[in-house]
């Protein structure tokens, strides 16, 4: 086999190896997601691509090669709805505050100091549509080496304050550079129903905010039907003004809608459709109860790992509801409900604050009913068909990124064994510091047809 040179150097205090284009995973358990289970098989990597996989695979004569013999290999598991890459974490307002969104997102929502507040939909409050997290994403945040060391390679990462918060993208959690860590620049517009209860101005309640979406949705279009006759005519015709909410609105292929309990899941149901967007439903917690109307609206749904549990510093005495008591109980048995119904449905952090406790999250919805099967394609695949990136992510296909975990024992358990993922074809280890101020963590290297450094 064909022998690459490699000139050692130093970045950040830790040492990499430059990455070769061709790698060969070889005699590994290769759990594909979209297919069946290959007992013993190869994987060719290529330019950040898988190029082969199967049984019967040959190694190609350039490829340095990472001996599988022991190993598993599943695609690289994906957070459905996060901040990770984010250079500042944004203020949860998701599924904890399905109806509100939280005072701190309201505080970084609200108005400048000192300016006037809203007094109407055409102030556009509480909007920041328009904001990218493609734009802000960066290589230096520690919570990728955090989350690529249980088995994590990509995220959907969203800015979070606000009613229309801002545009999502799909990231990879490693890269050279902060731009080549985007896979999609507009995956979708995160929406929360928060309600300017603390600042002052419109919209200062629950229904006031339902009808700012409503009437944001009436602007688009007939936004959409000024620009679209003033392109095919603009002679003697006044130039339409440039309304960047509207464009942010507008550029968003789908919307996610917070929805928790049976009320909310069909209330927001039914505004979606009203609204007729694309439209993914975030939080579910009491998902368990409403599975069936779920399935019959077609819509796919975000279930939040971060299960309903007693706060910490609370008041041992107090006496909780029965109601409280039955969805902490009852919480984790949602995605096993989901899965049985047929829904379409994926993973996301919310805010847990630790990879590792997503993973031991999994596994307590495996413990009340969910399969491993389902528990890991909710962790991969689901994700990426529900952001219609699944032609390039979620299982081990020819052609697909190169995103692959490879662990020496099954990857779903409260310790996940990971020995190294794979992210655009580049190998990285798991640390067990945190990675050196402004770098990106650690960069491994896989030796010629020998084994792994």
């Amino acid at each position: 086999m064909k022998l690459i040179s490699i000139a050692a150097v130093l970045v950040t205090g830790l040492a990499f190896a430059e990455a070769p284009s061709t790698v060969a995973i070889r005699n590994a358990r290769i759990v594909t997601v979209s297919g069946p289970i290959i007992t013993k098989g190869t994987i060719v990597l290529r330019n950040g691509l898988i190029a082969d996989v199967g049984e019967n695979v040959s190694v190609p004569a350039d490829a340095w090669v990472v001996e599988g013999e022991g190993l598993t290999v599943y695609p690289g598991l994906i957070d459905g709805l996060s901040t990770l890459g984010m250079s500042v974490a944004a203020p949860a307002g998701g599924a904890a505050m399905p109806t509100g969104g939280g005072r701190a997102a309201l505080a970084a929502a609200a108005p400048a100091a000192g300016g006037p507040p809203a007094r109407g939909p055409e102030d556009r409050p509480m909007t920041t549509s328009w904001l990218k997290a493609a734009d802000q994403v960066k290589t230096s945040d520690r919570r990728l080496e955090l989350a690529r060391n249980v088995g994590f390679t990509s995220a959907v990462s969203f800015p979070k304050s606000g009613i229309f918060a801002g545009q999502g993208a799909v990231i990879n959690l490693a890269a050279d550079r902060d731009a080549d860590m985007v896979i999609v620049t507009s995956a979708g517009q995160y929406m929360t129903m928060a309600a300017n209860s603390f600042g002052g101005g419109f919209p200062s309640s629950l229904f006031g905010t339902i009808a700012y979406i409503r009437q944001i949705y009436l602007d688009a279009e007939r936004y959409k039907r000024v620009k679209a006759q003033y392109e095919a005519n603009p002679r003697g015709l006044p130039r339409p003004e440039y309304d960047r909410a509207l464009e942010g609105v507008i550029e968003s292929p789908r919307i996610l809608l917070p929805a928790s309990n049976p009320i909310q899941i069909a209330r927001m149901i039914k505004f979606a459709a009203e609204i007729k967007q694309k439209t993914i439903l975030y939080g579910m917690f009491d998902g368990y109860r409403a599975a069936p109307m779920v399935k019959a609206s077609g819509l796919p749904v975000l279930v939040s790992l971060k299960w309903p549990e007693k706060a910490r510093d609370g008041d041992p005495d107090e006496e909780e509801s029965l109601k409280t008591l039955e969805l902490r109980d009852k919480a984790t048995s949602t995605p096993g409900v989901l899965a049985k119904q047929g829904v379409l449905f994926g993973f996301y952090s919310d805010t847990v604050d630790q990879p590792r406790d997503m993973i031991r999250a999994v596994k307590k919805a495996m413990d009340n009913g969910l399969t491993s099967a389902d528990a890991l394609k909710a962790l991969t695949l689901n994700v990426a068909q529900i952001y219609g990136v699944s032609d390039r992510l979620g299982s081990i296909e020819k052609g697909k990124i190169a995103n692959l975990v490879i662990t020496s024992g099954e990857l779903l358990q409260d310790r996940p064994p990971v020995k190294m993922v794979f992210i655009d074809g580049v190998k990285y280890e798991p640390t067990a510091e945190a990675p050196a101020a402004g770098g990106a963590g650690a960069r491994g290297g896989v030796t010629p047809q020998g084994g792994i450094n």
